[in-house]
């Protein structure tokens, strides 16, 4: 059997796209000759995840692992949405999931050279896109700690089409749950008023006075106009503020209280939020098949 370096399979892996271990598999078959080694991985179909680096993976699924006082939310992504419904697709989503909450990287980086069966997690994912014949990507993660006074609660929509963790100090992981579920609702974007960053205050008091001027308010009426609207507003993006979901009588921070507890964070992924999503167009699409 021919001696197989590992600069030989780099380069294969270069050339293909496909996991370290694919790439040494075929040239172990191969003997070492470069250009069959390419021709035994298109033969396998095996030779594609390099053609889908530019395609836009706007769909897919998020998730949440929690493990003791350390939890993580994340999201991987694909092309379309029937990915998300692919039992391998989901397969990989929970074992990265468990992956980073086992080992807890600090960076992106860090957590595509974790070790995995194929290699790393780069190369898992990559010997994925391969066979389910779709761009996979590890879009995002958030790594959060907890101490034993403080509760997870952990809920996943529509099966991951949006994930929420949030931590409260005190209560109870049904609380928390709760909490979640209505942050996935609701969508707020601070846990309160205080966190709003002063920039962001300034910025919608300056409109909310335009507002107010161009409304022909007298000056002396547009102070108190917008005292009243700047507070509207930050109730409406924070959650403490919020009405709850399930008893809108009540605020969230008010709902929490009652549980002997309060809000400290909460992450929020939706699937695709932010990204570019690719407009198909079927007939072009089966043309396109015919044509090749």
């Amino acid at each position: 059997m021919a001696q197989i370096s590992a600069k030989l399979v780099k380069e294969l892996r270069d050339m293909t796209g496909v996991g370290m271990m694919d790439a040494k598999r075929a040239l172990v078959a191969v003997e070492g000759d470069m250009e069959a080694a390419v021709d035994y991985l298109r033969e396998n179909g095996m030779a594609k995840a390099a053609k889908k680096a530019d395609r836009i993976a706007a769909e897919g699924l998020a998730n949440v692992s929690v493990d003791g006082n350390t939890a993580v939310v994340v999201e991987i992504n694909a092309e379309t949405d029937f990915v998300a419904k692919n039992d391998q697709f989901q397969g990989l989503v929970k074992s990265v999931t468990d992956l980073l909450a086992a080992n807890k990287p600090a960076d992106m980086e860090a957590a595509l050279a974790l070790p995995t069966e194929e290699g790393t997690l780069n190369e898992t994912i990559q010997t994925a896109t391969t066979k389910i014949g779709e761009k996979i990507s590890l879009r995002r993660f958030e790594i959060v700690e907890k101490t034993d006074s403080q509760s997870f609660g952990a809920y996943l929509h529509q099966g991951g089409r949006i994930a929420v963790l949030t931590v409260l100090e005190g209560a109870d992981e049904e609380t928390a749950k709760d909490i979640a579920m209505h942050v996935a609702a609701i969508n707020p974007k601070y846990v309160s008023r205080e966190q709003v960053p002063a920039e962001v205050v300034e910025h919608e008091k300056k409109v909310l006075t335009e507002q107010a001027l161009n409304e022909g308010k007298p000056a002396n009426i547009v102070e108190k106009m917008i005292v009243g609207r700047l507070n509207k507003f930050l109730a409406e993006i924070s959650l403490n503020d919020q009405p709850f979901v399930k008893d809108p009588d009540m605020t969230v921070a008010k709902f929490a209280e009652a549980k002997k507890g309060s809000v400290l964070s909460f992450v929020r992924f939706e699937v695709g939020e932010g990204l570019e999503k690719r407009q198909e167009n079927f007939a072009e699409e089966v043309m396109s098949q015919i044509k090749k």
